[in-house]
């Protein structure tokens, strides 16, 4: 499988927004408690994001109490083909 390309649109969606509303938390503060800027975490929440590091992701699920599974899904039908 090749690389995505530069203006390729990604089928992952981070629902960062979603659970920090469910548990009253801001990006700020989800920023202090993980120690990664709040613009990189902005990147993450939009979509924007290229790629992540393993200890990042871990530490995001850490604070906000959740799985991989719950921060990251798959958007079902973009980019399918049949």
């Amino acid at each position: 499988m090749a690389p995505a390309e530069p203006d390729e649109a990604s089928d992952v969606h981070c629902r960062l927004d979603e659970l920090l509303a469910a548990r009253g938390m801001t990006l700020t503060r989800l920023s202090e408690l993980v120690g990664v800027s709040v613009v990189n975490l902005s990147v993450l929440k939009n979509d924007r994001a290229r790629a992540i590091r393993f200890s990042t992701l871990q530490a995001v699920c850490e604070v906000l109490d959740c799985e991989i599974g719950d921060l990251l899904v798959l958007r079902p039908g973009r980019g399918a083909t049949t």
